[in-house]
Protein backbone atom coordinates (compact mmCIF):
# COMPACT_ATOMS: atom_id res chain seq x y z
CA UNK A 1 0.00 0.00 0.00
CA UNK A 2 1.36 3.08 -0.46
CA UNK A 3 2.37 5.65 2.01
CA UNK A 4 0.30 8.62 3.00
CA UNK A 5 1.86 11.82 2.09
CA UNK A 6 3.16 13.92 4.79
CA UNK A 7 4.35 17.21 5.58
CA UNK A 8 6.77 17.82 8.48
CA UNK A 9 5.18 21.75 9.04
CA UNK A 10 1.92 20.43 9.27
CA UNK A 11 3.07 18.17 12.30
CA UNK A 12 4.89 21.37 13.43
CA UNK A 13 1.94 23.61 13.43
CA UNK A 14 -1.11 21.59 14.18
CA UNK A 15 -0.76 22.03 17.85
CA UNK A 16 -0.53 25.92 17.62
CA UNK A 17 -2.79 27.05 15.20
CA UNK A 18 -5.54 24.39 17.00
CA UNK A 19 -5.10 26.67 20.15
CA UNK A 20 -6.61 29.25 17.70
CA UNK A 21 -9.20 27.53 16.75
CA UNK A 22 -10.75 25.70 19.82
CA UNK A 23 -10.69 29.79 20.65
CA UNK A 24 -12.89 30.78 17.65
CA UNK A 25 -14.66 27.70 16.80
CA UNK A 26 -16.29 26.36 19.98
CA UNK A 27 -19.95 27.13 18.38
CA UNK A 28 -19.10 25.93 15.00
CA UNK A 29 -20.91 22.73 14.01
CA UNK A 30 -19.38 22.82 10.54
CA UNK A 31 -16.14 23.83 8.74
CA UNK A 32 -15.07 23.73 5.06
CA UNK A 33 -11.14 23.14 5.22
CA UNK A 34 -9.70 24.82 1.77
CA UNK A 35 -6.41 23.38 0.65
CA UNK A 36 -6.20 20.12 2.73
CA UNK A 37 -2.85 19.42 1.51
CA UNK A 38 -2.28 15.93 2.90
CA UNK A 39 -4.92 15.93 5.27
CA UNK A 40 -2.88 15.87 8.15
CA UNK A 41 -4.59 18.98 9.58
CA UNK A 42 -8.07 17.45 8.81
CA UNK A 43 -7.49 14.68 10.91
CA UNK A 44 -5.35 16.34 13.93
CA UNK A 45 -8.54 19.62 14.14
CA UNK A 46 -11.29 17.30 13.60
CA UNK A 47 -10.12 14.47 16.39
CA UNK A 48 -9.40 17.72 18.80
CA UNK A 49 -13.12 19.05 18.16
CA UNK A 50 -15.56 16.55 17.83
CA UNK A 51 -18.68 18.58 18.28
CA UNK A 52 -17.78 19.96 14.72
CA UNK A 53 -18.00 18.18 11.10
CA UNK A 54 -14.74 19.04 9.34
CA UNK A 55 -15.00 18.78 5.39
CA UNK A 56 -11.62 18.40 3.75
CA UNK A 57 -11.31 19.98 0.22
CA UNK A 58 -8.18 20.45 -2.24
CA UNK A 59 -7.29 19.84 -6.31
CA UNK A 60 -8.56 16.45 -7.02
CA UNK A 61 -5.12 15.61 -7.82
CA UNK A 62 -4.68 15.34 -3.44
CA UNK A 63 -7.96 13.83 -3.08
CA UNK A 64 -6.16 10.51 -2.64
CA UNK A 65 -4.00 11.04 0.03
CA UNK A 66 -6.61 13.35 1.69
CA UNK A 67 -8.65 9.85 1.65
CA UNK A 68 -5.89 8.05 3.23
CA UNK A 69 -5.47 9.92 6.38
CA UNK A 70 -9.29 10.29 6.99
CA UNK A 71 -9.72 6.34 6.16
CA UNK A 72 -6.86 5.62 8.86
CA UNK A 73 -8.11 8.00 11.24
CA UNK A 74 -11.66 6.60 11.27
CA UNK A 75 -13.55 9.64 12.69
CA UNK A 76 -17.24 10.43 13.06
CA UNK A 77 -16.58 13.97 11.96
CA UNK A 78 -14.99 13.59 8.73
CA UNK A 79 -16.88 13.28 5.65
CA UNK A 80 -14.44 12.24 2.39
CA UNK A 81 -13.17 15.01 0.74
CA UNK A 82 -14.56 17.31 -1.38
CA UNK A 83 -12.77 18.63 -4.62
CA UNK A 84 -12.51 22.63 -4.85
CA UNK A 85 -10.09 25.05 -6.21
CA UNK A 86 -10.28 28.67 -6.88
CA UNK A 87 -10.86 29.00 -10.94
CA UNK A 88 -9.91 32.96 -11.92
CA UNK A 89 -12.93 34.54 -12.87
CA UNK A 90 -15.82 31.87 -11.31
CA UNK A 91 -14.57 31.75 -7.84
CA UNK A 92 -14.24 28.73 -5.55
CA UNK A 93 -15.66 25.83 -7.73
CA UNK A 94 -17.43 23.07 -8.14
CA UNK A 95 -19.75 24.60 -4.88
CA UNK A 96 -19.64 22.29 -2.25
CA UNK A 97 -23.10 20.95 -0.22
CA UNK A 98 -23.90 23.69 2.04
CA UNK A 99 -24.94 22.26 5.77
CA UNK A 100 -27.94 23.57 6.80
CA UNK A 101 -28.46 24.27 10.61
CA UNK A 102 -31.64 26.07 11.79
CA UNK A 103 -32.88 26.72 8.65
CA UNK A 104 -29.55 28.49 7.14
CA UNK A 105 -27.43 27.30 5.03
CA UNK A 106 -23.25 27.47 5.22
CA UNK A 107 -20.67 26.36 6.47
CA UNK A 108 -20.15 27.87 9.84
CA UNK A 109 -16.40 28.23 9.32
CA UNK A 110 -13.59 28.32 6.68
CA UNK A 111 -10.07 27.07 7.31
CA UNK A 112 -7.13 27.13 4.94
CA UNK A 113 -3.47 27.12 6.02
CA UNK A 114 -0.52 28.05 3.56
CA UNK A 115 -2.60 28.36 0.46
CA UNK A 116 -2.36 31.86 0.18
CA UNK A 117 1.22 32.36 -0.91
CA UNK A 118 1.42 29.33 -2.99
CA UNK A 119 -1.61 30.64 -5.51
CA UNK A 120 -1.18 33.20 -7.83
CA UNK A 121 -2.75 36.63 -6.96
CA UNK A 122 -5.49 36.28 -9.45
CA UNK A 123 -6.35 32.90 -7.51
CA UNK A 124 -6.19 34.43 -4.45
CA UNK A 125 -8.94 37.20 -5.30
CA UNK A 126 -10.96 34.05 -6.78
CA UNK A 127 -11.07 32.38 -3.34
CA UNK A 128 -12.14 35.33 -1.48
CA UNK A 129 -14.92 35.76 -4.21
CA UNK A 130 -16.33 32.65 -3.80
CA UNK A 131 -16.65 32.71 -0.09
CA UNK A 132 -19.84 34.39 0.60
CA UNK A 133 -21.56 31.27 -1.69
CA UNK A 134 -20.16 29.04 1.31
CA UNK A 135 -20.19 30.81 4.69
CA UNK A 136 -23.52 31.15 7.32
CA UNK A 137 -24.06 34.72 7.65
CA UNK A 138 -21.64 34.95 10.61
CA UNK A 139 -19.31 32.73 9.65
CA UNK A 140 -15.83 32.31 10.09
CA UNK A 141 -12.95 32.82 7.53
CA UNK A 142 -9.69 32.05 9.53
CA UNK A 143 -6.50 32.04 7.29
CA UNK A 144 -3.18 30.62 8.79
CA UNK A 145 0.53 31.34 7.02
CA UNK A 146 3.10 34.23 6.43
CA UNK A 147 2.34 37.56 5.68
CA UNK A 148 3.72 41.23 4.78
CA UNK A 149 3.04 44.24 6.80
CA UNK A 150 3.27 47.84 5.90
CA UNK A 151 4.99 46.25 2.30
CA UNK A 152 7.43 44.71 4.58
CA UNK A 153 9.33 41.49 5.36
CA UNK A 154 8.63 40.31 9.06
CA UNK A 155 11.42 38.31 9.13
CA UNK A 156 14.54 37.76 7.46
CA UNK A 157 13.61 33.70 6.92
CA UNK A 158 10.60 35.14 5.29
CA UNK A 159 12.28 37.24 2.72
CA UNK A 160 14.40 34.29 2.22
CA UNK A 161 10.90 32.12 1.91
CA UNK A 162 9.19 34.24 -0.80
CA UNK A 163 12.09 34.21 -3.23
CA UNK A 164 12.47 30.65 -3.15
CA UNK A 165 8.36 30.50 -4.00
CA UNK A 166 9.07 33.26 -6.32
CA UNK A 167 11.92 31.39 -8.04
CA UNK A 168 10.00 28.20 -8.72
CA UNK A 169 6.44 30.04 -9.36
CA UNK A 170 7.04 33.95 -9.88
CA UNK A 171 3.12 34.07 -9.43
CA UNK A 172 3.46 33.16 -5.81
CA UNK A 173 4.96 34.97 -2.85
CA UNK A 174 4.15 36.16 0.47
CA UNK A 175 1.07 38.98 0.55
CA UNK A 176 0.90 42.01 1.64
CA UNK A 177 -1.66 41.97 4.76
CA UNK A 178 -3.20 44.94 4.19
CA UNK A 179 -3.74 43.55 0.19
CA UNK A 180 -5.44 40.56 1.99
CA UNK A 181 -7.77 42.34 4.19
CA UNK A 182 -9.21 44.55 1.44
CA UNK A 183 -10.26 41.66 -0.49
CA UNK A 184 -11.82 40.26 2.85
CA UNK A 185 -13.59 43.62 3.46
CA UNK A 186 -14.72 43.76 -0.29
CA UNK A 187 -17.08 40.38 1.01
CA UNK A 188 -18.24 41.93 3.87
CA UNK A 189 -15.71 40.17 6.27
CA UNK A 190 -14.42 42.01 9.63
CA UNK A 191 -10.68 41.36 10.86
CA UNK A 192 -11.78 39.86 14.01
CA UNK A 193 -8.63 38.70 15.16
CA UNK A 194 -4.80 38.65 13.82
CA UNK A 195 -2.52 35.94 16.24
CA UNK A 196 1.23 35.69 15.75
CA UNK A 197 2.22 31.87 15.56
CA UNK A 198 5.69 30.61 15.42
CA UNK A 199 8.28 30.54 12.78
CA UNK A 200 6.72 34.11 11.55
CA UNK A 201 3.79 33.01 10.42
CA UNK A 202 -0.16 34.25 11.33
CA UNK A 203 -3.39 33.31 12.27
CA UNK A 204 -6.24 35.44 10.68
CA UNK A 205 -9.80 35.47 11.50
CA UNK A 206 -12.42 37.35 9.48
CA UNK A 207 -16.32 37.39 10.33
CA UNK A 208 -18.80 37.74 7.91
CA UNK A 209 -21.00 40.88 8.83
CA UNK A 210 -24.59 40.65 7.65
CA UNK A 211 -25.92 42.95 5.61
Amino acid sequence: MTSKPYSESCERNSAPILQVLQQHLGQARAVLEIGSGTGQHAVHFAGAMPWLRWQASDHRDHLPGIHQWLDEAVLPNTPAPLELQAVIGEGLQPLPPLPVHDGVAGFDAVFSANTLHIMGWEEVQALFAGLPSLMAPDGLFIAYGPFNYNGAFTSDSNRNFDGWLKARDPRSGIRDFESVDALARAQQLELRDDVAMPANNRCLVWRRVRV
